[in-house]
């Protein structure tokens, strides 16, 4: 069977609980074009064979999430430059003639939320990051772009913030610090761990938070996570979620595939939110 044209799927194990489909034709809606968006459980052991089977049918593009943002990067015949410095896809283009592109959305995403929709400037900033998991990679490349005084990244295994400070200094002003011995405060701090699903946050050292310090936790929900709460009793200014940058990395899906920037009325309404 040959789907009918533009038609996006968005690949996963577990992927019942992603919105995905109703901000992407919510998007589609907003711009005038005609999509159908599906959500494809695949296999655990064969996402390769998931791939093919829906690239066969005829799927325009995909979003991918865990745990297949890795498994897809082999897959794709040639990637941005967002997503070779990831080293995760979390989006693909499928053109006429079969050919896979990779893309990876979420530093960009970050990016776009913080500064254009936010209207945070990050030129001249201090920028603090909790955490050197997978999420990080994506976001330091954009981040670095917008020209921060320095960023500094903290982990509790210090030889992973070590090993992506290294990697990343050919950007810009990076390093590495012990989680202990942070000095100073950070203009922004962007939580990248998991520790915010958690009840209670892991204490920072005195005066890493200050009034003016910004605060951005990659997660969202429902309720303000641990990071949020422990941000604003420890005398942080604005703190948000990552609702935002789930969007804007999905505005930023949508224009690989269609070549246009979706306006995003309507979507945060998807979400709960006003």
């Amino acid at each position: 069977m040959t789907l009918k044209k533009n038609i996006c799927v968005i690949f996963g194990n577990p992927v019942a609980q992603s919105k995905s489909p109703e901000m992407q034709m919510q998007f589609a809606k907003n711009s005038g074009i005609e999509l159908e968006y599906l959500k494809v459980l695949a296999p655990l052991d064969d996402f390769s064979g998931s791939l093919y089977e829906w690239t066969q049918k005829g799927i325009i593009g995909a979003n991918i999430t865990i745990p297949f943002k890795e498994d897809v990067m082999r897959l794709c015949d040639e990637l941005t430059e967002e997503a070779s410095l990831a080293k995760a896809v979390n989006t693909i283009r499928v053109s006429k003639d079969g050919k896979i592109f990779g893309h990876n959305t979420d530093g960009i995403g970050l990016l776009r939320d913080i500064t254009q929709v936010k209207g945070y400037d990050l030129y001249g900033k201090r920028v603090l990051i909790l955490g050197a998991g997978g999420a990080v990679r994506g976001i330091l490349k954009p981040l670095l772009d917008c020209q921060p005084t320095e960023v500094v990244i903290t982990n509790r295994t210090l030889s992973r913030a070590e090993g992506l400070a290294n990697e990343f200094s050919v950007f810009g002003a990076i390093k590495a610090m012990a989680w202990d011995e942070l000095k100073g405060s950070f203009d922004l701090i962007i939580n990248a761990t998991s520790a915010s699903l958690q009840a209670t946050f892991p204490v920072l050292p005195k005066g890493v938070i200050s009034r003016e310090s910004v605060g951005y936790d990659l997660v969202y929900g429902s309720e303000p996570t641990s990071f949020m709460h422990y941000f604003q009793e420890n005398g942080g200014g604005e703190v948000f979620d990552g609702l935002g940058m789930l969007i804007e990395q999905g505005v930023y899906a949508f224009e690989f595939w269609f070549g246009k920037k979706p306006a995003i009325d309507g979507v945060l309404e998807i979400f709960g939110r006003q």
